[in-house]
Order: C-alpha cells, then structure tokens, then sequence
C-alpha cells in the first residue's frame, strides 16, 4: 500500500483477529506451500525456503499471505488451526513456505483483463496473481495508483492516487502454479554453499530463531513415503544436536485406489513402513467444525502444543483423548464410509495408528502410541506412548542447550558432580510435577569415561528414568452376590 500523507487523528478498520494466542514452548516446523506471491517485495523477504515465525493470522497475512484454499496452499491449514481455533489459539509456529513466485510460475503469456473503475477503485479476485507483476495500462504504480490485498475477501484493491480513475482499463498480471511443486522440493536439501530448501531449511530454525524446532510437519505431503523418510531423517539430531518429533497422514488414496477403510489402512502403513518410533501417523481426516478439512497431523500438532503449554512445555501428557475441533470423521469425496466407533479406533490404536472418535459427548484425538507401536510385538518398552519418546527428546535437548556455553571450558572434577548434579536435579523436578515416576538418575559413571575418552576431552553421563505412562484403560469388576438379601432378615433396631 502507498505511504500518504497524515495531520490529524484517524480511525480505520483492520482485519477481524481471533483471540489471543497461548505462547508454547512446543515449535511445530510445517513444510509445504504459501500464498507469499501476495506479499510485496516477496524475492527480497526471506519467505522462501527459510523458516518464518508466526505468532497469529495477523502476523500470518502479513508476512507470508492466507488463502481458503488449502489445495493449492498447504500450509494455510496450519495457520488456521493454530491462530483461529474455536477450542483455543497456539503460538508460535515455524513455516517453510517452498512457493517460489519466480519458479513455480504458470505457463505461457501474462494474464490480461479488463478492469472497471467505480469511485476510483476496482478489484481483482484473485489469490494466484503475483502483486509484484500487477501493470495498470499507461498508468504507474505509486503515482496513478495503490495496490493492497484484502485477505479476508480474497481481493486485489487497486485504488486511485489523487485524481480518481474511471471507465475501463487493462491490466496484465503473471499468476503462480502450486500445483508444479514436487516432493523433490518439499524434501529439499543443503548444498556445500550453504542454500537450504524444503525439510533442509529446518536446520535454520536454531540458528536464526533461538528456537529448538521439536515437532515437524508436512500436510499434504507427509502421506507420501519419501517425504516421511524426509521428515523422519530431518528431525534427527537437527544442527548436529536437536531431536524433533514427525507427524504423518495416511492417504485417503493411493493412486486410483481409495484408502477409506480401517483394513486399507492398516495394510497401507505396513507396505509403506510408516513405522518409525520418532513419528505418529494418523488416519483418516477430520471435517472441522468451520466446514473445512483438516489433516489430523495439522490438529494433532495444534492439540500437542496446547497440552504442552499446560506443563510448561513439558511433553508428559499425550494429546489423546482431547478435544478436536471437529464434527465428523472425513474419508475423502465419494466415500460411502459413515465412521466408526472406538471400538474400530482400537484396532487402528493396536497397530500405532491415532485416529479420532466422538467419545464423552466430543470428538476427540484417539491413540497415545508412537508409529512404532504393535499390540504384543512390543520389544523397546519407550515406543508405546508417543510422550516416552517425547520426554526422552525433551530430556536430551534440555541437557544439550544448558550446557552449550560450558563446552571448551576446564573439566574440572568439581564442574563434571556440577552438570551431574544439575541434571539430578532437574530429573528429580520433572518427577515432582509427574513427568517422570520413580526416582530417576543421573551418573557419572569411569566404565564409561575411559581414559582413552577423558585425554579426547569427551565426557559421559547416563540418565536413567521412566516417563509416566498414561492410563490407557481403567476397568471396574463387577460381581454379582447374594449377600443383600440377608437385609431381609436382619435383627431390628
């Protein structure tokens, strides 16, 4: 929009906002697609596969765009989810948005069109167009006129400069193809001079944010196995040291073959090898209270923050069992499945698959397993609940950041019983707010810092706790007896 000149006081309205975010300690990372040809000045941003902090729609439109149309921009359903969420807004998230205006660009000439002005303004309606290719016939920008986008109508404005425009007048555009995004891209990479893309560009969480990215996401894309593969490796030992959690769907359909009952799939996450114990995979989706589809990784991301932010940052709670946003189970068009019961969930639960239910009058996230988990195949007891791998990465990240500044100084014996003793004490508190059970422990053991080591200048220490488990089942005995009718019989008073 053209800066004018003020004097006075002004009043004007904005875009409608949600309520207040809750501020997690939890960062979901989500790679795919945004509307950013709808920012001005995009090429020059830094919103093009670098991560980007978000904090609320507000922020979300300015800096990378929204859009109603998920299809084409994946990542609008995160944004949505996390800042306009009748059960409650989260924040803050990261976005690697791989839409490249200049890449991702549809064929052949510009697009032209005829525009008609009414009190010196006309609209487009339009959220392919690049705003940064915008011509008004023999008119310049700035000078004759003013380009803005109204996000909630979905409209370029073009209004007048000084003098009004009227009649009609042509304006050319060129537009973006989402649909020329490849699985290459979402992957992307880091080359040896140092340009991060797709996945690769979670490594720029760290460095460029202070933030340890320790959820990952990708809806719409992690249903495809070498993106999962992709994920899965992106969030081990990020920068070298971070350990980030993967949430994957399941396809509703794989080729031209329907992926809509519990039997498909199951037998699609088993061929496929979503199995990894750093993930949970969820199917089906979820049709959202506001009329929109959901991808359960996107809610299941949302639902783990919010938990998270309840212990303070603390992943000992599982997001089972909590409240979704949802109305209905969703198959994909054309399905004639009408849902199941938890009964059915159990059966997707049994093979570490999460899924959603309508239970205690609400439509919940169901299933605390990682992906890893199969009912009584079962040989690493820290893959059956996704918070026992959760914590674990919780435990390791928090060791790695408090104690960064105190690499390359004397080791002396008394800072070796320091760190021991810190991380004693910070299991021993984590136990106290029911995070872990027992009494953990914290060694620095000589059979496993060896001289060989201690001379290389590495040091070891073992941590030892379990994660509270959470209660998956409760079951009451109820036993018929005879002993009431002795009451008949009974002296009286």
């Amino acid at each position: 929009m053209a800066v004018i000149y003020k004097h006075g006081t002004y009043g004007e309205f904005a875009a409608s906002v949600g309520s207040v975010a809750v501020q997690s300690g939890t960062i979901p990372v989500y790679v795919g697609a945004l509307p950013v040809n709808l920012i001005r000045g995009y090429a020059d941003a830094g919103i093009i596969n670098a991560p980007v902090l978000l904090r609320s729609m507000a922020g979300a439109r300015q800096a990378v765009g929204y859009s109603p149309d998920w299809e084409k921009y994946s990542l609008c359903e995160a944004v949505k989810a996390h800042f306009d969420n009748p059960l409650g807004n989260v924040a803050p998230i990261v976005v690697i948005n791989v839409l490249d205006p200049d890449k991702h660009r549809k064929n052949g000439e510009a697009t032209t069109e005829t525009l008609t002005f009414a009190n010196g303004r006309a609209t487009i309606a339009s959220d392919t167009i690049i705003l940064d290719t915008l011509v008004l016939a023999d008119k310049v920008e700035g000078v004759d006129f003013s380009v803005d986008y109204d996000f909630t109508g979905g409209l370029v404005l073009i209004d007048s400069i000084g003098e009004k425009l009227t009649g009609t007048v042509e304006v050319s555009y060129s537009e973006v193809d989402p649909s020329a995004i490849t699985e290459a891209e979402i992957i992307g990479s880091v080359t040896e001079g140092g340009v991060y893309s797709g996945l690769g560009a979670v490594g720029l969480v760290y460095p460029e944010h202070n933030l340890i990215p320790n959820l990952i996401a990708a809806p719409g894309w992690s249903e495809k196995p070498a993106v999962y593969n992709a994920m899965i490796a992106a969030g081990k030992k990020i920068n070298g040291h971070w350990d980030a959690f993967v949430l994957a769907d399941i396809p509703l359909k794989k080729d031209t073959e329907k992926v809509d009952t519990l039997a498909a799939a199951k037998k699609w996450a088993e061929e496929n090898a979503y199995t990894s114990e750093r993930s949970k995979v969820f199917w089906p989706k979820a049709a959202g209270t506001d009329g929109n589809i959901y991808h359960l990784s996107t809610l299941a991301a949302w639902l783990m923050q919010s938990v998270d932010s309840t212990h303070a940052g603390i992943p000992m709670e599982t997001p089972s069992n909590k409240p979704l946003p949802a109305a209905r189970q969703y198959f994909g068009d054309g399905s004639t499945n009408r849902g199941f019961d938890q009964v059915q969930a159990n059966e997707l639960n049994e093979a570490g698959i999460t899924t959603l239910i309508f239970w205690g009058g609400q439509w919940v996230l169901w299933g605390g397993h990682t992906a890893a988990y199969k009912f009584g195949k079962v040989t690493d007891n820290r893959v059956v609940f996704d918070n026992n791998i959760r914590m674990l990465m919780y435990i390791l990240n928090s060791f790695q950041l408090e104690h960064a500044l105190t690499i390359d100084k004397p080791m002396t014996k008394s800072m070796a019983d320091t760190i021991r003793n810190r991380e004693q004490e910070k299991a021993d508190a984590l136990a106290a707010v029911g995070a872990l059970i027992g009494a953990p422990v914290v060694r620095f053991d000589e059979d496993t810092n060896s001289t060989a080591e201690l001379t290389e200048g590495n040091f070891v220490w073992d941590f030892e706790g379990t994660p509270t488990p959470q209660g998956k089942s409760f079951t009451l005995r109820a036993a018929y007896t005879t002993a009431g009718f002795d009451s008949y019989f009974g002296e009286e008073a």
